[in-house]
């Protein structure tokens, strides 16, 4: 076969091969192509294919471009092809966009995707924050998930106030992405609300204005550094609970009484043992005194061989003995109450 020959087959079979390829391109791409034609958000096929090759949904981006050009946005297929690759959810920031636009908040592209990408795996979407930020919602404290129903304080009178408040906040875009999320909102307020109220000389102070909770705490700036912006702060209930003052009082009473009645057990068991070293000194004087009498017959015995003492000083010394005796058992009464000497 000539050399010719080979080369137009060669030819053909390459425009063959093109004209197959050009087939399934349009084959693929072809609806997606019009119908982003037709909305007046042309694409090319180039960047139909490029999104095919990193395995991108072609159709879903398509779709939302569109969607973001009929709402007069200017977003490319690369921007919403990036954000679908880093893990974002592309419709709920273009949802988010045009929703931002109708409210008249200003919210550029790359600022809905970062807080796209920080509420991933939240619970929370982009869109979420926009619409809280143009509808505020409301915030109960304490959150009934912590098992609480009131914020308990006690005022200087030591009487405890039981509140409850409802926080309304609306979402700060330009914080949203690494500020503090609702629980920050929440515990600020009941610091601000138990500080409030025990700053208040009596709890009749706090029934009777309220609103000088919500006014005080709303002055300390306690959405500083958070995703949402406090609009106000309204004390839904007040209630008086117990009187943690009397209660301590009563405590530290019974306390002190228990402190005194361990310091006189102290002294009474002192005084006991005074008492009984007491007894024990007398009874040490008593066997003196018997030892010192027992001392008296030897002596006089010594005297009689002495000479120093006669019968008759004996006998006189006896007779003053007997008259003493007899004095002290007229004087001493019996168990009856009549004495001992004879009857007049």
């Amino acid at each position: 076969m000539p050399i010719w020959d080979i080369v137009k087959l060669g030819a053909l079979a390459v425009v063959g091969l093109i004209g197959f390829i050009f087939l399934i391109v349009l084959l693929n791409f072809l609806g997606v192509w019009i119908r982003a034609l037709f909305s007046g958000a042309k694409v090319t096929f180039t960047e139909l294919i490029a999104l095919k090759l990193r395995k991108v949904p072609v159709a879903m981006i398509v779709d939302n471009r569109i969607t973001a050009v009929k709402s007069g946005l200017a977003v490319t297929i690369d921007d919403l092809s990036t954000h679908y690759l880093a893990g974002g959810a592309v419709e709920m920031v273009v949802l988010a966009l045009i929703a931002a636009q109708k409210a008249g908040i200003h919210l550029e592209f790359d600022r809905a995707c970062a807080i796209d990408l920080a509420t991933k795996g939240t619970g929370k979407t982009v869109l979420e924050a926009v619409k809280t930020s143009v509808n505020p919602k409301v915030i109960d404290c304490p959150a009934p998930a912590s098992g609480k129903i009131t914020i308990d304080a006690v005022a200087k009178d030591g009487i405890v106030i039981r509140a409850r408040a409802r926080v309304t906040v609306r979402t700060n875009l330009e914080r949203f992405v690494g500020g503090a999320t609702e629980e920050t909102i929440i515990a600020r307020v009941g610091e601000g609300i138990v500080s409030t109220i025990g700053s208040a000389d009596s709890y009749k102070d706090v029934l009777e204005n309220p609103d000088r909770i919500s006014k005080t705490v709303l002055d300390k700036a306690l959405d500083s550094n958070t995703a949402f912006e406090i609009l106000s702060i309204d004390i839904a209930d007040v209630d008086v609970g117990e009187n943690v003052g009397a209660k301590l009082q009563a405590e530290q009473a019974e306390a002190n009484k228990l402190i005194a009645q361990a310091h006189a057990e102290v002294r009474r068991a002192a005084a006991v043992a005074l008492e009984q070293e007491m007894s024990a000194r007398v009874q040490e004087m008593r066997s003196k005194v018997v030892e010192a009498e027992a001392q008296i017959p030897m002596a006089m015995a010594e005297a009689f061989r002495s000479g120093h003492l006669g019968i008759m000083d004996y006998y006189r010394m006896r007779n003053v003995q007997a008259d003493t005796s007899m004095r002290e058992s007229i004087a001493t009464p019996t168990q009856g109450g009549q004495s001992t000497g004879p009857v007049a």
